[in-house]
């Protein structure tokens, strides 16, 4: 098949990518960030989104049959807000059901929620709705945290371990998370583009952590001894920010805080990955949370490649 990926030079899109090329499907690469480097040669054709010409972006999926969208933003800055990625989404959903794509393999989140005052999970929520009205095969997919070698939050979680004396969570840290590998997660939704059934997957992994088990799992496959202090979070954003000015980008939001409290990355579901969470941080302790990696960083600069950690 021919199948569009968004952002297959970036974190999940490249291991998506890899994926369907392994399976011998031909990809194109839909992206705002056409000049990153190619780890995949002549083999990914590229093409810019045109948000704002759907007829463009209308003649570059001709003859694609399926559609594996990542696109995205993690949080409300002066150059991109959740409102525009859920526009520009549309008009990639509608113009690709035009060009006459059959199916969607659409990146969400774990409850999503058309009624929260959080824009993230309100957005994706609005977007699944579209997406099923749209009349096209879909699955999607409901990822809660994603972990990997370019990842942020666990990287950013070691190098905070690494560099400061105690760590601070937000509250009492008994709030839950499921995170799941990339590669697995890439794994499922390139598997999904050869299906047709419409369908809505849970994509956790197989170990569940409140948030202070998670930093402490990290802690331990460091061999660092850090207490683990909660704090108000008022104060633990504050302190964030403070962070933010000298890394020179938004460690989280007030919002983020507060679907992590609410336990909005939790979900009653069997594990769709199979890599854990507790083994992989201990096979790359060495080099995990050394630098930090700057998610405004990768949205401000769009010629680098991501950045292992």
């Amino acid at each position: 098949m021919r199948v569009a990926v968004t952002g297959a030079f970036g974190y999940s899109g490249r291991y998506i990518a890899k994926h369907l090329l392994d399976a011998g499907h031909n990809v194109l690469n839909l992206t705002n960030s056409g000049n990153r480097p190619n780890p995949f040669g002549e083999r990914v054709g590229v093409s810019p989104f045109h948000f704002d010409e759907p007829s463009q972006l209308c003649r570059a999926l001709q003859g694609v049959q399926v559609l594996v969208n990542t696109y995205w933003v993690r949080f409300d800055h002066r150059l991109f807000t959740h409102a525009q990625a859920v526009a520009n989404t549309k008009v990639l959903l509608r113009t690709a059901r035009e060009a006459g794509v059959r199916r969607v393999v659409h990146v969400s989140i774990t409850n999503p929620d058309p009624a929260s005052p959080l824009p993230y999970f309100r957005g994706k929520a609005e977007l699944e709705a579209f997406l099923q009205d749209l009349g096209l095969s879909f699955c999607i997919l409901r990822p809660a945290v994603l972990f990997g070698r370019e990842d942020v939050l666990i990287n950013n979680i070691a190098w905070f371990l690494r560099h400061l004396p105690v760590f601070g969570i937000f509250g009492s840290g008994d709030y839950l998370v499921q995170p799941i590998y990339v590669d697995d997660f890439a794994e499922a939704a390139a598997r999904e583009a050869e299906g047709d059934d419409n369908k809505i997957v849970q994509a956790i992994g197989p170990e569940t952590f409140s948030y202070r088990e998670l930093v402490r799992c990290i802690a331990r496959a460091l061999d660092l001894r850090r207490p683990v202090v909660s704090l108000p979070p008022r104060l633990a954003y504050w302190a964030c920010r403070g962070v933010g000015w000298w890394v020179r980008d938004v460690v989280i939001t007030r919002e983020e805080i507060r679907g992590l409290m609410e336990n909005r990355l939790f979900v009653e579901a069997p594990p769709l990955g199979r890599t854990r969470l507790s083994e992989w941080v201990w096979q790359h302790r060495d080099t995990l949370g050394h630098h930090y990696t700057s998610e405004l960083a990768r949205r401000l600069d769009r010629q680098s490649e991501y950045r292992s950690n």
